[in-house]
């Protein structure tokens, strides 16, 4: 990756040259083979976390690093450069553990955080439903009063490391229709009762696992409520802030890869006598990528500045999550253009890349519903 990092700070680089040193070590040599055998590499997220990735915008009392939001972002950017479905990973995680952080009681955040902060544990982020996806507020998975705690029934969907996480932040119907009715559990991944089907079989981020989640009378103890009851969905919305701008940096990564990979064809490769990056259809072509992605960078990185300030950012989040990723949809066409026929064939990466790039633009909230999120901030 050709990215310099000039204003970090002495520990900021610090922490970026270990981030490149694992990824370049331990995931780049890797990612052909888990992708190739839809392989989900739970090996390596234990690594991350031993190694203090997967807690870093966190408390240092429950185990974080205390880095702030703009740095954490660079390193998701860093790794989503040489291997998406990592970066996505460790970007979900640390969706998950953000409704305990946030509004979690002081016993249960010195109960749970310790191992889901120091990577022992992996979590997912279970709030899209097979007929609820943009429509959040309509979900219908149900959290009924019983003896034991809450009996829960119902389907999530397109959940990422269902069946591998350690635990679920499930967002269910505790009330009546609409928002207000929605409260969020945290359900351990032991459960009885809760049960994870068939991966789904994706275009992109093969070795991420994504699938459905039935629920057919699971007990959860009412310790496992996190906030109070009926206040889910503004968690969730909330949450979301900081998965928008986890996903802009990913998008960033993964575009500077195929920019990275293209720029080095083109000076290789010859046509009529002389590198195809020499003449001016393919030049330009890669001065447009280049430019496209700085601007991207400088969109997410403002807007985690403004989360790190504590200063409203969700307009800012969504802006930065519709251009980032339209951006990678974008420069990873042209990566496979700039190659030809070459580049839609598995010997390069570039073609992954374009397929990998398609989803971001669909999850954590599609592309059209960022441009109502920020049409509504007007």
């Amino acid at each position: 990756m050709t990215v310099d990092r000039p204003l970090l700070s002495e520990e900021g680089a610090a922490l970026i040259g270990l981030v490149r040193e694992i990824a370049d070590g331990e995931l780049s040599p890797r990612v052909d083979a888990f992708e190739a055998e839809r392989r989900f590499p739970r090996e390596l997220f234990r690594l991350l976390g031993r190694a203090g990735l997967l807690g870093l915008p966190y408390p240092q009392e429950y185990g974080g690093a205390d880095v702030p939001y703009e740095l954490y972002l660079q390193v998701l950017e860093e790794l989503a450069a040489r291997w998406l479905a990592i970066a996505e990973g460790v970007s979900v995680h640390g969706l998950s553990c953000y409704p305990l952080v946030a509004y979690g009681t002081d016993p249960q955040r010195k109960k749970h955080l310790p191992d889901m902060l120091g990577g022992e544990l992996l979590g997912a982020y279970c709030l899209s439903e097979p007929h609820s996806g943009s429509d959040a507020a309509a979900l219908a998975t149900r959290a009924e009063p019983g003896p034991d705690g809450y009996v829960v029934r119902g389907t999530k969907a397109w959940i990422t490391h269902a069946g591998q996480a350690d635990y679920y932040n499930v967002f269910v119907r505790t009330g009546g229709p609409g928002p207000g009715g929605i409260s969020c559990l945290l359900v351990d991944a032991a459960t009885p009762g809760m049960q994870a089907q068939a991966p789904e079989k994706t275009m992109g981020l093969r070795s991420s696992t994504v699938a459905q989640l039935v629920f057919d009378g699971a007990v959860v103890g009412t310790d496992r409520l996190i906030g109070e009851p009926g206040r889910g969905f503004g968690i969730a919305l909330s949450a979301l802030d900081g998965g928008r701008l986890g996903i802009a940096a990913c998008a960033v990564g993964l575009a500077q890869a195929a920019l990275d990979y293209a720029v080095a064809y083109a000076r290789e490769r010859e046509q009529f006598g002389r590198p195809i990056a020499e003449f001016q259809g393919v030049g330009f072509m890669l001065a447009d990528m280049a430019t496209q992605i700085a601007a991207a960078r400088a969109l997410y990185l403002a807007a985690a500045r403004l989360r790190d300030a504590g200063r409203p950012h969700s307009a800012e989040a969504a802006k930065a999550k519709l251009f980032c990723t339209d951006t990678a949809m974008r420069v990873t066409t042209d990566a496979v253009q700039v190659l030809g026929g070459a580049g839609y064939v598995s010997d390069h990466p570039v073609e992954r890349y374009m397929r990998e790039a398609k989803v971001l633009q669909i999850f954590e909230g599609t592309n059209q519903i960022q441009r109502l999120v920020i049409s509504r901030s007007l």
